[in-house]
């Protein structure tokens, strides 16, 4: 017997909750394990300084902030240094349920430059839209290839400071993660993830 059209719905969304949380759940079980802050398990010259962070960020704003260098400098004392970063754009939207994309390139030191996409949904306190540039850090990812995953939003990770807000999603100990410029209303109360690909797609699950 087909179910009514109601309970799916609710099932749709119980499902996505869940495979939020448990797609953040590994990576802060290694965080507290002590991979994070101290950049354990990674080369220190594979990895980029706040420096260096501050003035790409600068550079591709187009402006110099102190707001950009607190959040580089948050995300620091969290996660330690980043060993690769993306800089692109993105496209969202949302009313209580919404969608995102973007693409960009992303820079590592080893393993030279990657083109990714990536798309996901949102859902909860969240309402408006937005079109935005774009730049993640990206901590302990083992290869260039592994960025190509599905990353579940971590609780509390947000944060704002002047226009730029900083939230993260992880999976296993790889942490993304993405500070945008005229955030507006689209830093709200939301679960959802991000799915990184190599090609575009209109796909976001």
């Amino acid at each position: 017997m087909a179910l009514p059209s109601v309970f799916r719905v609710r099932l749709l969304l119980a499902a996505l909750a869940a495979m939020t949380v448990l797609a953040a759940q590994p990576a802060a079980a290694q965080y507290r394990q002590g991979y994070g802050p101290q950049g354990q398990g990674q080369n220190q010259k594979d990895t980029y300084s706040n420096e260096e962070i501050v003035r790409e960020g600068h550079r591709f704003f187009g402006t110099a902030s102190r707001e950009l260098a607190e959040l580089v400098e948050k995300a620091a004392s969290r996660w330690g240094r980043p060993n690769a970063y993306i800089l692109g754009e993105e496209g969202s939207g949302a009313f209580i349920a919404g969608l995102r994309y973007g693409d960009g390139t992303m820079f590592t030191r080893s393993q030279g430059q990657r083109k990714v996409y990536w798309q996901g949904p949102t859902l909860g306190w969240d309402f408006g839209g937005n079109g935005t540039r774009v730049m993640m850090l990206v901590y302990n990812l083992p290869f260039a290839d592994a960025i190509y995953r599905r990353f579940g939003g971590m609780n509390g990770s947000a944060y704002v400071v002047g226009g730029f807000g900083m939230t993260a999603v992880s999976m296993n100990n790889i942490v993304i993660v993405p500070i945008q410029t005229g955030v507006g209303l689209r830093l709200g109360i939301n679960v959802g993830y991000l799915k990184f690909t190599p090609k575009a797609t209109w796909v976001p699950f």
